[in-house]
């Protein structure tokens, strides 16, 4: 880092601004080099400079990195809480589009679930901004806001007074601290223990506001409570229209046609062994070129949802308004129909179906050689689960996948090993994240929390489907067409900042200044690997990064390193990908279905509403795994765990348990005799007397106080005497407040660090 960035690109402060100003925000960092025409070592210079006027605040960086003269935000504006840091403490972005770019954090205690449920991902609120010194931003909550349809809508409990006398209506959401009665003109007729979803029917000068019941959805103590919780939370929607019924009922099955017949190519479908639609199939075969020695060619084919899914139609209305397909421990609510979903556009084994495809040629070395897509009429020659095709190519197969492995999966697997060579070469994140699925029985009941072993298999799949993907964004670059990329951003200054400060505290380091790759990532976690703290910077490497999004305007996917990247491959539970297929469709005239002039004017508005759609269904799983893990962990209070401080903040730290992965929260008031504060710098809990720490990674046992599967909180009391200290205060970055005695009854709500691999 220079003391003179200015000098050292050579260029002035006042030049620098003049030529912000001129772009009219609409210069990125690229851009304005190459208005000052600068080159090597000055562009580096150049981000110096501009990381010091927008910490003197003389410019701000917009959501696509575009930069704009003038910094401040003003006082009072909406958020939405998009991430945490290292430490685990919530990070927002302004709702408008111009207004994004500085770092906002919400301020101690601000959505902790201090005074009630807390806030998490998706969330939108109404908040106080306050500028720091170092350009940033602390936001203090004035009120959480929900869609306008359901302002005056909230769920509670239906409960019975024990003298059977009386009634309230307790609000699931602690924020709401009052409790309802019962509208005069209430026609439902709730039992004690029901969750209800209600409105709210008035108030009065004196006494409770009343509310009336508008449906009863179960009883709140029901193993299946924590989604339809989840689901009412976050808005999802759960119905289909009666238009979109009606459309899907006149669906006639799809014809062949001028379709490329591809019914004797032996594709196939490897998924999870619980899944019911099927919307991707594969196949590789040697290449039999002789200028591809040992090369291959390989087919990725897609269901063809364009053909049932007419762009304005009302089934098209509903998917775009969902977004996404929601996926929650006892159930899967989709983005299509049932009908499509499962059934027209699944690629079920030996039923014919059209499909959208892609062949690639690869040499034998993983480059790519060429890729063709083909409107097609396929026919999947078998159903396997993953584990089926890995076993067979282990040498223990059984059944359908033996009888393939040596015609089809050994092919599969021979193109794997060229793809695997170029995916190392080209060096994407590798996170070590294990996956852990929550296993509901047919009563809805919890009967375990396993952690998915990640097989061959999985990768296989999961490179063919990058491959896919990077074809659709290039063939589409190739015809000029306006598409929705899946991009995903270097991380931020603050958070390689936090990160690199992280480091020393287990003995690695991060060098600055010099080019941030995900490679560099890569060798700090193969460093970290068979160490004590390998786990923990893992969990540090993945809050450090940015979350990726969809949007019209491409700047790369950095996660996988790739330079152009779209999302194709699963049109059935991902609406950015039918607007890809429709693209596809009209640049290469395969036929009826593509996209229209009115879509392609609408594409970054899509992009938009589906990056907001993908992070409220996240939200909702999450919530809803929370709360299945919490009912199943209620009747084991004051059991001692295993766990690891995974988040420290202002309020107290985060603990997740080893053998479920669940995550609880410590109060900062239950950590000792003494005054504990957030040092943010040693991303550690110090006490002020005795320099005793609880550090981010540390292996703890825990007790478990409290579980509450209504709101999925855990409440846990750490056992382990913390690290000894030096004595005496130290510096510390915030201060962390102590709660009135009984405070830690209302922790439960507290939300806990993101825990979850990012799609991709």
């Amino acid at each position: 880092m220079t003391d003179n960035p200015f000098k050292a690109g050579g260029f002035t402060r006042d030049a620098l601004i003049e030529t912000i100003k001129l772009g009219e925000g609409r210069f990125t960092k690229r851009e304005i080099a190459r208005a000052l025409s600068l080159k090597g070592e000055q562009r580096v210079a150049l981000k110096e400079a501009l990381r010091t006027l927008e910490v003197e605040g003389a410019i701000r960086k917009t959501g696509r990195k575009e930069y704009v003269v003038g910094a401040d935000l003003p006082p009072v504006t909406v958020l939405e809480v998009i991430d945490t840091d290292i430490d685990g403490e919530l990070l927002a972005d302004p709702v408008k589009e111009e207004l994004k770019g500085p770092t906002i954090r919400l301020a101690p205690g601000e959505g902790s679930g201090r005074s009630g449920d807390a806030l998490g991902i998706g969330d939108k609120v109404l908040a106080r901004l306050e500028r720091l010194a170092d350009g940033s931003y602390e936001a203090r909550l004035i009120k959480r806001l929900s869609g306008e349809e359901r302002a005056n809508r909230m769920l509670c409990v239906f409960q019975v007074s024990s003298s059977g006398r009386g009634s309230r209506l307790k609000p699931v959401d602690k924020r709401n601290k009052h409790d309802l009665i019962l509208a005069r003109d209430n026609k439902l007729k709730p039992e004690d223990g029901d969750l209800v979803l209600v409105r709210i029917a008035g108030g009065r000068h004196h006494g409770l506001k009343s509310a009336v019941v508008e449906e009863i959805l179960g009883s709140a103590n029901s193993p299946r409570a924590g989604s339809i919780i989840a689901l009412e939370e976050h808005d999802i929607p759960q119905a289909f229209s009666d238009a979109e019924l009606a459309y899907t009922e006149k669906l006639k099955e799809a014809r062949q046609g001028r379709r490329e017949d591809m019914r004797d190519i032996p594709l196939i479908t490897i998924d999870p062994v619980e899944a019911r639609d099927h919307d991707d199939a594969v196949c590789a075969l040697p290449d039999t070129d002789p200028a591809n020695e040992n090369g291959w060619i390989v087919y990725v084919a897609i269901a063809d949802v364009a053909t049932y899914v007419d762009g304005g139609s009302p089934l098209d209305r509903g998917a775009r308004k969902r977004g996404v397909s929601v996926y929650l421990p006892d159930r899967v609510v989709p983005m299509l129909p049932e009908r499509l979903s499962n059934d027209l556009c699944s690629l079920v084994e030996d039923q014919e179906r059209p499909c959208l495809a892609v062949r690639m040629v690869f040499d034998a070395k993983g480059h790519k050689r060429a890729h063709r897509f083909i409107r097609g009429w396929m026919k999947s020659h078998a159903k396997l689960a993953y584990e089926e095709a890995q076993a067979a190519i282990d040498g223990r197969g059984k059944g359908r996948a033996e009888t393939l492995r040596k015609d089809v999966l050994e092919p599969l697997w021979g193109a794997y090993g060229a793809l695997k060579a170029g995916r190392e070469r080209r060096e994407p994140l590798e996170i070590d994240a294990p996956e852990r699925k929550v296993k509901v029985g047919e009563d809805g009941r919890v009967t375990g929390i396993e952690t998915r072993e990640r097989l061959d298999a999985h990768k296989l799949i999961e490179e063919f489907m990058i491959q896919a993907n990077v074809a659709a964004a290039e063939a589409l670059e190739e015809k000029r067409m306006t598409l929705i990329y899946r991009i995903h951003d270097e991380p931020g200054s603050e958070k390689l900042e936090n990160f690199s400060d992280f480091l020393p505290t287990v003995g690695l380091s991060w060098t600055k200044g010099d080019r941030v790759t995900p490679a560099r990532f890569n060798r700090v976690l193969d460093a970290a690997r068979g160490g004590d703290h390998y786990e923990t910077v893992n969990e540090v490497v993945l809050r450090s990064q940015s979350q990726a999004v969809y949007d019209t305007q491409n700047i790369g996917h950095f996660g996988l390193n790739l330079a152009k990247y779209a999302h194709f491959t699963s049109p059935i539970r991902r609406y950015a990908d039918l607007t890809v297929h429709r693209a596809l469709i009209r640049a290469y005239d395969l036929g009826d279905g593509g996209q229209s002039d009115e879509e392609r004017s609408q594409l970054q508005a899509i992009a938009e509403e589906t990056t907001s759609n993908e992070r409220r269904a996240m939200a909702a799983e999450r919530d809803a795994t929370d709360r299945f893990i919490a009912g199943w962990l209620a009747d084991r209070v004051d059991q001692e765990f295993s766990g690891r401080i995974t988040g420290v903040t202002r309020f107290g730290a985060f603990v997740r348990l080893k053998d479920t992965g669940a995550d609880g929260l410590v109060p900062i008031s239950t950590l000792g005799n003494e005054f504990f504060r957030h040092d943010e710098s040693a991303h550690a809990l110090v006490g002020d007397r005795t320099g005793a720490t609880y550090r981010l990674g540390a292996e703890v046992t825990v007790r478990l106080v409290e579980a509450t599967p209504l709101t999925g909180g855990l409440l846990l009391e750490i056992l382990t005497p913390p690290e000894s200290g030096k004595g005496g205060r130290g510096k510390s970055s915030s201060r962390s407040r102590r709660g009135p005695p009984g405070s830690q009854k209302k922790k439960p709500g507290s939300r806990p660090p993101r825990r979850s691999k990012p799609r991709r």
